[in-house]
């Protein structure tokens, strides 16, 4: 019986050490590529613009081998909604995060916090945070300027070459910090090159296109001299894309958008936008993964980086580069 007993014992200390050696081998191993989740959270995951952007990061997850969790409020102005979804994700100790802060001054101190327990990597707009491992977004000051020179051209064009008279920028929402770039990009160039051309308005929205709608329709009606409007962002351009639809001013009110939809190109391809400056969102999501998934295995990546800006109009919206920024694949 004794005998019995030991060789019992010894079968399972010798399974026991197996089981310890396997679980030793498997703790020590690395993670797969498909053991990494990097979320990344947008504004708002119901605008066009938006929806790009998680293309790009969807494709990123495929080709990457990625988990990649599609996060976002279902309204730019959920502030307090982006802040509460950040933490979430931080929580589920994610290998990075991608994020495009909805309010620079809100979101500084949150992406603080979750960059001391996470890699930060931030798209499109900024935030009064030095955390960010990596940002990668337009120049927006330069793509206010892009602006400022297309709105002058459009101007030049409807009135035999003369670049003057009124102009008005709409902001969609006070406090982003994209759009606060692109104003100042747009107010320096108007300054710095085209004298003839007076601000006479520059207003804020609360992010609905209807409120754009509004505000253009009352600019219109007070100022006979209106000569043109930068509307800086997608749901801008499609509330003043209508005013200027409806008082039949489709070239003789210029008009530069900033981004593209569906909507907005019609409006481009029948005159009532005079251009559109359009960002490469899809390139913001792939390279934002990318960037994310190198940095969370402690390789060096750039601090900033610049994904492009280019100005599109009726006549150069064929062109193959500026065609697939306006037709991006979202499967």
């Amino acid at each position: 019986m004794k005998f019995v007993t030991s060789i019992l014992n010894r079968r399972a200390f010798v399974a026991l050490a197996a089981a310890s050696m396997l679980a030793g081998v498997m703790h020590s191993a690395p993670a797969s590529a498909a053991d990494v989740t990097i979320p990344i959270i947008v504004k708002d995951t119901t605008s066009f613009y938006w929806q790009i952007v998680l293309a790009g990061a969807r494709k990123a997850g495929k080709d990457l081998g990625v988990n990649v969790p599609e996060l976002g409020a279902q309204a730019e102005t959920d502030v307090n909604g982006q802040i509460s979804i950040l933490e979430n994700a931080v929580a589920g100790s994610p290998a990075a995060v991608v994020i495009a802060p909805t309010e620079a001054k809100a979101l500084g101190k949150p992406i603080d916090e979750a960059a001391t327990n996470v890699k930060i990597i931030g798209i499109d707009s900024g935030a009064d945070s030095k955390a960010f491992t990596s940002f990668l977004t337009t120049d927006n000051i330069q793509g206010g300027r892009v602006a400022a020179d297309g709105l002058a051209a459009a101007i030049g064009e409807a009135n035999g070459g003369k670049i003057e008279g009124d102009v008005a920028l709409i902001t969609a929402l006070p406090g982003a910090g994209s759009l606060e770039q692109r104003a100042q990009g747009f107010k320096e160039q108007l300054a710095a090159k085209y004298p003839g051309l007076k601000l006479i308005a520059d207003k804020y929205a609360d992010g609905q296109a209807t409120t754009g709608l509004n505000i253009a329709t009352d600019l219109i009606t007070a100022n006979p001299n209106l000569k043109g409007i930068f509307a800086s962002n997608l749901i801008m351009a499609q509330g003043v894309g209508q005013a200027i639809a409806e008082n039949s001013l489709a070239g003789k009110v210029g008009l530069i958008g900033f981004d593209s939809d569906e909507k907005l190109v019609k409006f481009l391809n029948d005159g009532v936008i005079s251009g559109l400056v359009v960002q490469d969102p899809y390139r913001m999501g792939y390279d934002g993964i990318k960037t994310a998934l190198a940095a969370s295995k402690g390789e060096k990546v750039e601090a900033n980086v610049d994904t492009g800006a280019n100005l599109v109009t009726k006549a150069n919206m064929k062109d193959p580069k500026i065609d697939a920024l306006l037709n991006p694949k979202l499967d």
